[in-house]
């Protein structure tokens, strides 16, 4: 090292402060003398609180309010539209995610005792991780959490032409009138169902396979495809775009349009698609890029291979957790994984055995909860019925509408579907599906059956309250007896 060469210790070391990171640093001092700091190459809170969860909510809660009220009587007369108010939908937009000043997480660390320095952290050896000329020490850990990037295909022309990714749509500031939305996949149906909202004129879904949210149960897509064609969306299955040509391409910030019109040809039809933007949500990659993983004979691209300590294998020191291990792509799953390994970490630094089950990162494997906010809205975790077959259970199911009193008091004309996978060899449920408005609050109470491996003759002493939408746990238990 040069004699300019600034060198600090800290117990841990966590590169990448979004929700995971800051989780991990957390947990792993709380309550203790250890210290920590956080490095930052972009803004504290990451992704989720500034181009993902947060905003897309925030963009998604006023269609999803005016919808609710269209369906009541008295209140559907008291609406003068269904649209929301665009300028004040991306006024309320911007205010959830502060305008991108992240001077409030930065505090928060600050005062939970942990540092942090702005810059791109880069391991050197073991143990240390360099920001510029800067060496910084880590006594106990060294934790990756610097998420995902969005993929751009290699198609002809697709990423020459700029097209918007998830940061764009969800920091949209130009409502483009015709667009392209390449993706079947969460993003492109959460971003389709708000930009339909904002004015959208036309919008046309490519999708590569022949159904949308391909990893839920195929009436998932069903149903979510049908809203969505019902208000007017294009929805190509089965295609691919072959190239793009786009004229006067300018990478004029997040959520303005890119350039002029861009022109879409399609491989397997040859249509052609004039469109205003073009918006990739094909998927994203763990970001490891310049991480310097090469420096410890770690692999330099690819997800980061951890046990269930969320420990890379090899590197005791070494912890990864949220998309960057590429377990599970969700803020709430990848803030669980560091609150599991900030525990590993400081029973460790305490010479605590890590016997409890506190300590071992299980619930993704097979208990992930994930709420899709599209309209329907869509609530699952644990296991579809092909994905619990697969492993090898003996599966029975309970399958039906979502049809009870508490969803008729919601609309009327109520659309929405359920559905428990049950292993019958254990008598437990291991997967749970909600489609219908007003199901996100469904979905915990399914997964603290999934965890808790509740028997069914337990789970019928768990009464829901009338009425509600959860009286459909009554029903679906009904047509198992």
């Amino acid at each position: 090292m040069g004699n300019n060469t600034e060198t600090s210790t800290y117990d841990v070391v966590v590169i990448g402060g979004g929700p995971v990171g800051e989780n991990a640093a957390d947990y792993a001092i709380r309550g203790s003398d250890r210290t920590a700091v956080i490095i930052e190459h972009e803004l504290v809170g990451g992704e989720c609180s500034y181009w993902a969860c947060m905003p897309s909510k925030g963009l998604l809660g006023p269609g999803a309010a005016l919808a609710a009220a269209a369906a009541l009587p008295g209140a559907r007369e008291r609406l003068s539209g269904v649209a929301p108010e665009p300028s004040a939908v991306l006024a309320r937009r911007d205010a959830i995610t502060g305008g991108r000043d992240d001077s409030s997480q930065v505090e928060w660390a600050q005062g939970a005792g942990i540092d942090v320095i702005r810059g791109h952290g880069r391991i050197v050896g073991e143990r240390v991780v360099a920001v510029g000329d800067r060496r910084i020490h880590a006594r106990e850990a060294v934790v990756i959490a610097t998420g995902s990037t969005a993929s751009i295909p290699p198609i002809d022309g697709l990423r020459e032409s700029l097209p918007w990714t998830s940061r764009d749509a969800t920091n949209l500031v130009d409502i483009p009138e015709r667009i392209v939305v390449l993706g079947g996949g969460v993003v492109a149906c959460e971003a389709a169902t708000w930009l339909l909202d904002l004015g959208v004129r036309e919008l046309t879904m490519v999708v590569r396979g022949n159904r949308l949210l391909p990893k839920s149960e195929s009436f998932v897509g069903e149903m979510v495809a049908g809203a969505l064609t019902d208000r007017g969306v294009d929805i190509r299955f089965g295609t691919e775009i072959d190239r793009v040509e786009r004229r006067d391409v300018a990478d004029t910030g997040y959520g303005r349009l890119h350039g002029g019109p861009a022109r879409v040809m399609l491989r397997s039809s040859g249509d052609i698609l004039d469109v205003d933007e073009i918006l990739v949500a094909a998927g994203r990659a763990p970001a490891t890029e310049g991480l310097g993983l090469d420096a410890i004979d770690l692999p330099d691209s690819g997800p980061i291979v951890v046990d269930d300590h969320l420990i890379v294998s090899g590197h005791p020191w070494l912890y990864a957790v949220g998309d960057v291990n590429g377990r599970v792509a969700l803020t709430h799953m990848g803030k669980y994984q560091a609150r599991v390994a900030g525990d590993v970490i400081a029973a460790r630094a305490e010479g605590r055995n890590l016997d409890s089950p506190r300590y071992s990162a299980f619930a993704d494997h097979s208990a992930v909860p994930q709420v899709v906010f599209t309209r329907p809205e869509v609530a699952a975790v644990g296991l579809t019925e092909q994905q619990a077959r697969d492993s090898g259970i003996d599966v029975t199911v309970a399958d039906m509408d979502l049809a009870v009193a508490g969803t008729h008091l919601l609309d009327p004309g109520y659309s929405g579907h359920a559905k428990l996978v049950i292993d019958r060899t254990r008598d437990v449920v291991v997967g749970a599906t909600f489609v219908g408005a007003g199901t996100a609050e469904l979905v915990h109470s399914a997964t603290v059956a999934v965890v808790g491996e509740v028997t069914l003759d337990r789970l019928w002493h768990a009464v829901p309250s009338y009425p509600t939408v959860s009286e459909i746990w009554l029903r679906l238990l009904e047509s198992l007896r």
